[in-house]
């Protein structure tokens, strides 16, 4: 599997992208992706919220997309704000629903919304990113 990795912005924020193939096993290589570049930002009490966030989006991702690729980002926009983002190839926006007690699915945005302090989707020319912000200490 490979190993995440930095690119440099011409933005001047730094973020840490990795494409990843549509498939469920995909999860665990962008929950190591998140938790590199929240240890490399000194930001860890944001790894296991930004684990599970990641966790889910891929999840959504490889339900409804279509292609067999998905692209995770890591941007850090702000020194105690970062973004988690997964870009997929279908416009179709996501929905947010409200699981009953016995669904075995339907969680998974509800679980976004919860831990985030905003999520939303970003429509691009070829599909959309599903993103998601966490805030840190103000130490970060």
């Amino acid at each position: 599997m490979p190993q995440p990795t930095a690119r440099a912005r011409p933005t001047g924020h730094p973020g840490y992208s990795e494409t990843l193939p549509r498939l469920p096993e995909s999860a665990a290589t962008a929950r190591r992706l998140v938790r590199v570049a929240l240890a490399a930002w000194d930001l860890d009490d944001l790894a296991e919220d930004g684990a599970l966030i990641v966790s889910e989006l891929v999840s959504n991702a490889v339900q409804h997309a279509r292609r067999g690729s998905i692209r995770i980002v890591v941007d850090r926009p702000e020194a105690v704000r970062v973004r988690i983002g997964v870009v997929d190839f279908s416009k179709a926006r996501p929905v947010r629903g409200e699981p009953v007690l016995e669904d075995e699915s339907g969680r998974g945005l509800a679980l976004v919304a919860e831990l985030a302090e905003a999520w939303g989707t970003e429509p691009l020319p070829w599909g959309k990113q599903v993103w998601a912000e966490l805030h840190g200490g103000e130490s970060g």
